[in-house]
């Protein structure tokens, strides 16, 4: 990955047996798994073990050329200090606005645009849950024919909302993410609610006066509107089928609504797109994620605007990011966001180190920090003009660091939570993750789990690796494509299947 490497990996699919001679002339002394590490050259014990020109560990014995480097042997290095860090101290890279490139979304009230026309049924608590899938179920069978301009219809369900410490100082994460879900473009600004009535987490105090508004049939905001909410416990609802009947009743007034609605033609600036990877190799780095980063670089040139998170899979690069911060004040945003996650761990009694999971290091990836040095490249190189804490909505064009936990599901709601309208997610173990609220375009970083997983994975990076393709053909493709997709021309394999992960609220106050 860099001159000054003393470790590559192997490309081969199947990875290579002992004794085979490389091109250099070094001759492996062990079989080498696919996607793992070989030495280049003798490594002594204490040494560092460089990839991406960075130290990804300590050589814990000597370790002669042509060995397999595995976890085993190395010892991680600390984390870095998050004092005397380089803060906004890059100079962007030239990057030319890039004009002429739209696609065919919904415009909402509030300025959003969505790729999609989704009634999202908003739930206050997890009691509720099993009631409002049996109504979704059939809104789709019964409802949704007589509206072919309306996608789909989602509940948002979750497993909050009561049996909490509510008023606690972190319970405003899981509120105010729950709360910006509900508002996301590809819901078309109509908000409707199911709640119990006796939860902790009461349908005024998760969407307060004036969160919505009333428009007129353009679109325009004309008032703040009443909150339309189905309370189970009401009194009127006697049976099942009664509290059925209601939340049916109240959907086709929501489904009317977005039925009138249409495409028209916007600008790429109004993508909003959360990159994301799960299920990493150490293929990750090398093609999916660099070209995800080209793409990245594309949209915001077009004005667009992009999220990166996982808080742990990007810690070990503060460095980097910090200096490309457009500010110091972006800068000593990522900071604390850091340092408020690394308090989290601490009251866990783990560190950073708890993130790298079995298939990651069967896939090649000795640590988290040989992890995070090939998810920071989804970022691409463009300034950073943003800090989001989890639960935030966005406001500000260009590149954004949301700050979410690595877990693919918390991160995936956390960035549909900013405004997310479109996904990207590259996965090199292979993964089936989904959102039913926002399209997924799923992006294989090795050319084998593309072929294994032809009907899940949209784009093969792994061509990069196979010499197929380059870096910056495969950013162009994936940018296209994200265009197709948001326009509704072209569906991805998770919405054909209808795949997708429930909602997971990240709450770091107390369970009571």
């Amino acid at each position: 990955m860099h001159d000054l490497d003393n470790v590559a990996i192997v490309a081969n699919d199947g990875g290579l047996p002992a004794g085979t001679v490389l091109a250099d002339g070094l001759v492996l002394r062990d079989a080498v798994p696919q996607g793992h590490k070989v030495a280049l050259v003798d490594l002594p014990a204490g040494s560092p073990v460089l990839r991406y020109h960075v130290s990804i560990g300590l050589a814990a014995k000597d370790i002669p050329a042509g060995s397999w480097v595995h976890e085993r042997l190395l010892q991680m290095p600390e984390a870095r200090e998050l004092t005397g860090l380089p803060m906004a101290t890059r100079a962007a890279p030239p990057m030319p606005p890039l004009a002429g490139y739209s696609f065919e979304g919904f415009r909402n009230a509030d300025g959003s645009v969505g790729t999609r026309n989704i009634l999202a049924i908003t739930t206050t608590v997890q009691c509720v849950a099993g009631v409002v899938d049996f109504a979704v179920q059939r809104i789709k069978a019964e409802l949704l024919p007589r509206y072919p301009n309306v996608d789909d219809v989602v509940g948002l369900e979750h497993t909050y909302g009561c049996g909490v410490a509510i008023d606690a100082p972190d319970a405003i994460i899981p509120i105010r993410t729950l709360r910006n879900i509900s508002l996301n473009p590809n819901f078309g600004g109509e908000v409707m609610v199911v709640s119990l009535g006796c939860e902790k987490l009461q349908p005024e105090r998760l969407l307060p006066p004036g969160t919505i508004s009333i428009r007129d049939e353009r679109g325009a905001v004309t008032g703040p509107d009443t909150l339309d909410v189905v309370c189970l416990q009401a009194e009127a609802h006697v049976g099942f089928m009664s509290m059925i009947d209601s939340i049916m009743t109240t959907a086709r007034a929501h489904l009317e609504r977005l039925d009138r609605r249409r495409r028209e033609t916007c600008p790429a600036s109004e993508l909003v797109v959360g990159v994301q990877c799960g299920g990493s190799d150490a293929f990750s780095g090398v093609t999916a994620n660099p070209a995800v980063g080209f793409a990245t670089d594309l949209l915001v040139r077009a004005g667009a605007s992009v999220m990166f998170s996982e808080t742990t899979e990007v810690r070990d690069g503060i460095a980097q990011l910090t200096a490309r911060a457009s500010t110091p004040e972006i800068a000593e945003a990522m900071v604390r966001e850091m340092a408020w996650y690394d308090a989290y761990l601490q009251k866990g009694r783990v560190d950073r180190s708890a993130n790298t999971t079995p298939g990651n290091k069967k896939g090649g990836l000795s640590n988290i920090v040989e992890k995070a040095m090939g998810s920071i490249v989804k970022s691409g190189s463009a300034p950073i003009t943003g800090v989001l804490s989890p639960g935030e909505k966005l406001a500000t064009k260009g590149l954004t660091y949301a700050a979410t936990p690595a877990s693919d599901f918390i991160c995936g709601t956390l960035q549909l939570a900013a405004g997310m309208n479109l996904h990207i997610f590259t996965t090199g173990r292979g993964t089936p993750y989904g959102l039913a609220e926002c399209p997924v375009i799923k992006v294989a970083t090795r050319s084998d789990l593309a072929r294994r997983w032809h009907d899940l994975m949209d784009v093969n990076a792994g061509r990069i690796a196979d010499g197929d393709a380059t870096i910056e053909d495969v950013g162009w493709e994936l940018f296209r494509l994200m265009l197709d997709v948001a326009s509704g021309r072209t569906k991805t394999w998770a919405e054909r299947w209808k795949l997708h992960n429930a909602l997971v609220l990240f709450n770091p106050a107390p369970v009571t």
